[in-house]
Formats: structure tokens, sequence, C-alpha cells
């Protein structure tokens, strides 16, 4: 079987146009790899002499987008140089395999050198190389790939592992090179040839090849680079970058010093490709700190690999303990996206979901279509698909350690439970799920419980989910609107993240259950929950003119002063009618303008309570000189009963002193 062979230059290619710019090249000497005259052939095998010839695109734009305007990073072009000289490699296995003879199979490796007095940085492997005629269909024709030439033509089924990791698309990213360098020198000598080929351009006028020489098979590129970038012959930037872009690229990467020493730059395994049987709980523990930079035990570790429509394997931890920039505003996803082991980003955005963003790993794809500098993901089917397959799968490990970890659970849902529910406002078609595994604070004892429990434990009579929006999960309990409902055993859910009334504002229900809050006035639990006794159903009198007293004295304060049926010790307590908004949304919209009141409240207060029977025979005996101060007192008490803060502390302070030495001049 013979296979077409293509050029190291691994990218699909991109239409030119019809406009082309005829520019003549100009020879490059290269002294050491100028081999004899009339050594260059064609594609027939016929020797022909040193030739200069033409782009085949309109250069001009063509190189400024990539050197200006394709990529954001500079440091990109060595990622692509690496992952071409990879992708070099495997196009020679491939060939290898197709020939059968398996005495010409390698190993496989790239080298990286520098001249510090030259001011040179060379980047080679023992890849399948390039003939003369590949030299100018592929690196003569900007934004041509061979890759997916080869891939086309290969057709083997013994190759197709090697052709499934072949990284190149677009075919512009050795012209990333051209970002540091002002000239680049190709070498080359292709697979089963015996002469070599040189390529050479200065990215402005044009290329030129001639003959060269090179001993074995395989490519080595220079790049004479530019004033600005020297910083890119510095051993030390050369393996950050390896170790950043280029570490679990399947063949080794190693650094050549001058001395003829040579040093290991990447890993070149990548954890994730192994089966998950074979990893230790070590493996994978030292996997997540160095991706994630933490050094907690992972609540859970998702390895799965995806085939089908669609193909990725996703390597993903689940932290135990909340990541220092989780709550930062952007609310950015850390997830690495690789494709074919080669580093793209870690801000990919649509990849998994905001309220997901505390998920580390890595997302490994060779489906994933990528703009062509590789950098920003289009939106896609394919995303989607990913994005959905990952939710499903944190879903459903989430319901498996609740159901199975609950100790282990718990823990989790104090340290990220808040993010988690932002999905709950956010995603609505995984909306229902999510609540089945959120765990909502129980006002009965210390305890979390889901929505699902919750339920199951419904009161006598219940057939609402009770809730209580609060500032904070202690203030809550002691707060009083929970008291006639703890008289009665009725159980409610407390709501103290500030995410919880934005989701409950667009969730009509849970199982078929309505939420309802307990601080609005259309509460009756009459007849829910345990029966009072008949003696504590009897209230003690109020004069119905003390209520029209504390009326008159808050006017445009209150909308509203009644006696409540739902308080047991307190003596008063603000609630809302039922069209007004919780007290928690009126905090936060407080926060965002100062001036915002709200609607007037109604002031409930309990008959029951020795003030208010006080109170009540003072304005029966005639006598409401001071009831004026103690409806502003009891209003302001119940203001801060609810965790809020009063309007007027210094009125507050002065009516209270006033108050006390009337009480002490009395006795």
């Amino acid at each position: 079987m013979t296979i077409p062979v293509v050029g190291i230059l691994t990218r699909r290619k991109i239409p030119s146009g019809d406009v082309k710019n005829r520019v003549r090249c100009t020879s490059i000497h290269l002294e050491k790899y100028r081999a004899k005259p009339n050594s260059l052939r064609n594609e027939k095998g016929v020797p022909m002499s040193e030739k200069n010839f033409e782009f085949e695109a309109d250069t001009g734009k063509i190189l400024d987008i990539v050197i200006n305007s394709l990529y954001s990073q500079k440091e990109i072009f060595l990622r692509e140089l690496i992952s071409n000289a990879s992708d070099a490699i495997n196009k020679r296995k491939i060939a290898v395999l197709a020939s059968g003879n398996s005495a010409d199979m390698f190993d496989g490796n790239v080298s990286i050198t520098a001249d510090k007095k030259a001011k040179t940085l060379t980047i080679s492997d023992d890849g399948i190389g390039l003939s003369a005629e590949e030299m100018k269909s592929t690196l003569g024709t900007i934004a041509s790939s061979g890759t997916k030439a080869f891939v086309d033509s290969s057709k083997n089924a013994d190759s197709a592992d090697f052709a499934d990791q072949l990284i190149g698309q677009f075919g512009v990213g050795f012209y990333s090179a051209f970002m540091v360098a002002d000239k680049i020198e190709v070498v080359s000598k292709a697979h089963a040839a015996t002469e070599a080929n040189l390529w050479s351009s200065d990215g402005k006028s044009g290329f030129s090849i001639e003959s060269a020489t090179r001993e074995d098979t395989g490519t080595d590129i220079t790049l004479h680079l530019r004033k600005d970038a020297k910083e890119y012959i510095e051993p030390e930037r050369i393996e950050y970058l390896v170790k950043k872009y280029s570490d679990h690229i399947s063949y080794p990467v190693n650094w050549s010093d001058p001395k003829g020493e040579s040093k290991r730059l990447n890993s070149a395994q990548a954890l994730w490709t192994r089966q998950a049987k074979d990893i230790s709980e070590d493996e994978y523990q030292s996997f997540y700190a160095s991706t994630a930079m933490a050094y907690d035990k992972p609540f859970s570790v998702l390895h799965n690999r995806t085939e089908g429509a669609i193909e990725f394997t996703n390597l993903l931890f689940v932290p135990s303990a909340a990541p220092f920039d989780v709550f930062e505003p952007e609310r950015r996803s850390k997830l690495q996206l690789y494709v074919n082991r080669v580093f793209i980003t870690d801000n990919c955005e649509g990849l998994v979901p905001k309220w997901l963003r505390f998920l580390r790993g890595v997302v490994d794809t060779p489906d994933v279509d990528l703009n062509v500098s590789r950098e920003m993901l289009q939106q896609n089917p394919v995303v989607t698909k990913i994005n959905k397959a990952i939710v499903k799968r944190v879903l459903g490990e989430f319901g498996k350690a609740l159901k199975n970890r609950r100790e282990d659970y718990e823990n989790f849902w104090n340290a990220l439970g808040k993010v988690v529910k932002e999905g709950l406002y956010e995603d609505e078609s995984n909306r229902t799920k999510i609540l089945e595994i959120s765990l909502f604070k129980s006002s009965k004892d210390d305890r979390l419980t889901t929505l699902g429990e919750y339920v199951e434990n419904f009161a006598q009579g219940q057939g609402v989910i009770y809730y209580l929006s609060s500032e904070n999960a202690e203030m809550a309990m002691t707060s009083p609107h929970l008291e006639t409902f703890r008289a009665k055993g009725i159980d409610v859910i407390v709501l103290d993240d500030p995410i919880d009334d934005f989701w409950l504002s667009n969730t009509e229900d849970f199982d078929g259950k309505s939420f309802q809050s307990i601080t609005h006035e259309d509460v009756d639990i009459s007849n829910v929950g345990e029966a009072k006794d008949e003696a504590e159903k009897e209230e003690p009198p109020v004069s119905e003119g003390l209520l029209e007293t504390m009326k008159q004295s808050l006017e445009g304060v209150v909308s509203d002063v009644r006696l409540s049926a739902n308080l047991e010790k307190s003596v008063a307590r603000l609630i809302a009618d039922k069209e007004a908004m919780n007290p928690q949304m009126e905090r936060m919209l407080r926060m965002q303008n100062p001036n915002f009141k709200g609607s007037p409240k109604i002031l409930e207060v309990n008959g029951k309570h020795a003030l208010i029977q006080a109170m009540s025979s003072q304005t029966e005996n005639g006598n409401s000189e001071d009831l004026d101060k103690y409806a502003r007192l009891l209003y302001d008490a119940a203001i801060i009963g609810e965790g809020e803060a009063i309007d007027d502390p210094r009125d507050f302070a002065d009516r209270l002193v006033d108050v006390m030495e009337a009480a002490l001049k009395q006795k």
C-alpha cells in the first residue's frame, strides 16, 4: 500500500482567494546544510537546479494576520512547532506500518537547541520529513495543512491509533514562528529519501528551496530570533513553555546545550490516557495537586472516556475545599482543555457551566472545533455536548455520594454548596436534578436535609415547603417567625445564601410542592402540625384602641398593626403582605442602592405578651401619653430582630433612655 506523504506543516487547508502576490524570492545561503549542485529533484525524481518560488497566497495579508492578529501571545509559536514535530513523528510511524517494514520502526523524539551567539533556536524531530515538492506545497502555501490530507489518505487499520493523534488542522501554526523570528530555515529529509532540502524565508519576500544535507530522516527548523525575542534562547524559558503547553506530548522533548548534554523537558505521559484501574490513588492525588495547585484531598475523581458521535476524555477533580478564586466576580472556570495531549487553554468558556467552575482537571478531545489560533473555542454543538455530558456525570456523582457518603457530601456542600446553587438560578434544564442533590438547613435541629427528605417528613396537614430567608443561619434560628412552627412541630427550611431568593423567584415547586415564605401574611398553619391545647388557644383580650393608636404612631412606616397568631414568646415581628418581596431580596437591593426602602411591612404584636397587655391596659385607662414612644420602640425592636439596621440609631437610643428614665422614676 502506498500512502502519499505530506510535510510537517500540519494544518487544514484554507482557501487563499483569487488574488495572489507574485513576489520573486531571494536565494539564502546556509553553508552547513548546502549540498552539491543539481542534487535537488522534482516529484518525478528528475534533478533540477536551485529555484526560487512564489508563495501560493497573499503573503502580506496572511502573514500580517498571523504575526499581529492571530495569536494573543508570542510564546504560542513553540507549542505550534512542537505539535508539528509530534505530528511528523506520528506520520512516519504510520508510513512504516503501512510499508510493513518493521526494521524502519523508531522511537521518535523532539530536540530543542539554542545558539546564543548566532541568536538562533532550533527545533528538530525524527519525523517523516519533507521533500522539495512537499516544501513548496505546504511551507510555500500558507494555510495549507498536510495533516488533513494525510489522515484522509491513511486507511490502514493498524495506523489508526497514530492517525488519531495528529494535531494540526488549519495550516498556519508554522508561521506563528515569524512572531519571534525574522528568518526561518527548514532543513528536512523525507522518509525513504536519499537527499535533503533547505527551505528558507524571511516571511516577506517569498521563499527559496535548495539542496542540503541531513544524515537522518527528519526536520530541523531554525529560527533567527528578533531582538525582542531573545528570551527564547534561555533554557529556563523554554523548559517553562514546554511544561506549560507540551508536557503531555507522546514523545520526549529534550533540551540540548552546546556542550552536548541533554535534558528531558516534558513528562510525555498523560495520566488521563491510561485506564482508571491502572492508576493509583497517590497518582491521582499528585496529578490533582500539580494541576489545581491545591493540597486538599479531592472529594471525588471522575475519569471517563466518551466515544461515539463525539470523542473526549475527562479527568475531573471535585475539591473538598473551596478554591481560593472560586468567588471571584468573573466566575471563570480553570478546567484545562487539551487537543490530543496539546494544551490549548484553561479559560475555556462554555466547556462547563459557571456553577461548576470549581472543577479542576483536564478535558482532552480531538473533536472540538477551534479557530485558527487554537486559542478560542467556537460555540458549536460539540462544545455543548461535552458540557452536557460533564454536567450529567458530575450530578450523577453527587447523587451517589449523597446516598453512600453522606458525611463527606455534607462537608463538600458546606464548602461549595452555595456555588452549586447558582445552577438553580442559571441552569433551567438541570434545575430539578440540582434541587435533588441540594442540602438545606433544617429549623428543627442542627442538620442538613434534602428537599426529598423534607417532604417525606411533612407534618400532619402540611402541603407546602415552608422556608425562612435570613442573612445567616444563626440569626434565623432565633427568629420570632419560627416560634409557632416549632411549637407545632413543623420543620422550616432555612435559606441563608444570597442566591436563594434568586432561584426561588423562578422555581415554582419541588415534586409538586410549592414554596411558601413564613414571613408573609398569608401563612396559615392553624390546621398544620400538632394541635394546641384548648387553654393555649384562649387569647387574652387586647384593646382595639391600642392597635389603632399604634397605627397612627407608625403611619407611613408600616402598612398595618395587627395581632399575631404565630408568636409565642417574642413581643412583635414584621411580616410582608403576600405580594411583597422577601427581606433577603430587599437587603440585596439596598446594598446596590442605599436609598431603596422597599414596601412597608405589617407589624404583628403578641397579644399574650406582658408588655402588650400592659400597653392595652394603659389605653383602656386613657393613659396613652407614652404609647407613641412604645410603638416606635417596638417597631425598631422588630427590625433588629430581623437582623436589619434601623434608620436612626441615635433617635432609637434617645427614646430608649427616656422610657427607662420614666420607668425608674415611677419606682
